[in-house]
């Protein structure tokens, strides 16, 4: 284990489905964890994007390490038959690489070198094959990012769940400090998608989830919270 800059190079490894392989995906700049289910050379892939993962502690600090603690996002890639469904992290969750910092997972979560790695990874999966991209949380406002800068990825449809759509308007809610090394989303991109929402989210309010999108595309779920969705089935069509 090599240690730099307060920083460890260093892979956490999380054991994955029992059907999914667990591939690491260079870019230019970050090694990007993925576990992966592909059995289809034509068929759509299905991509599940993380969110912010532990990026901050209970005292508001930013972490070491922003690998998730929770596996919401995984288990619910586990649950979808498709023949080809992915499991991605973001940058530096899993694998913190030399050129992962702080910024990476704090006010630079979204900044053009995270967008730019998460799309050669999708590039490097999706071999042309069309695309669905699924993102939670944070991994919502990523998404959706790449969908505006890179329409070649050809996505069919985008889902997010409990997502950030906007982060000014997010940190500014809260009255965070803005993510000032992020790119934003001033508004959504003009193909299929759907938004599924907590009914009382305290982590991404309601009211700004009806600020951002359209509230055709919007679907409420009851008994839910930011990262408890029991038995969500997304409309993957």
């Amino acid at each position: 284990m090599l240690a730099f800059g307060g920083l460890c190079a260093c892979t956490t490894m999380m054991i994955g489905p029992y059907d999914f392989t667990y591939i690491p995906v260079a870019t230019d700049k970050f090694e990007i964890a993925t576990w992966q289910h592909i059995t289809s050379a034509a068929e759509p892939v299905h991509i599940y994007v993380e969110g912010d993962g532990y990026a901050f502690d209970k005292h508001g600090h930013p972490t070491r390490n922003p690998t998730p603690r929770k596996h919401f996002m995984r288990n619910l890639a586990s649950r979808d038959s498709a023949k080809n469904v992915v499991y991605m992290a973001r940058p530096c969750q899993y694998i913190r690489g030399e050129n992962c910092d702080v910024a990476d997972w704090t006010n630079g979560r979204f900044s053009s070198a995270i967008v730019d790695s998460m799309h050669s990874a999708i590039q490097t999966i999706a071999k042309g094959r069309p695309v669905i991209l699924v993102g939670y949380s944070g991994g919502a406002m990523l998404t959706g990012l790449l969908i505006q800068k890179y329409p070649e990825l050809n996505v069919e449809k985008w889902i997010t769940i409990a997502g950030v759509l906007n982060h000014a308007d997010w940190t500014e809610h809260f009255g965070d400090s803005p993510l000032d090394k992020s790119l934003n989303m001033n508004k959504l991109p003009q193909i299929s998608q759907q938004h599924y929402i907590a009914k009382g989210d305290k982590v991404v309010p309601n009211e700004l989830s009806y600020k951002w999108a359209n509230s055709a595309d919007i679907v409420v779920v009851e008994n839910a919270r930011h990262d408890y969705f029991p038995g969500l089935k997304l409309n993957l069509k």
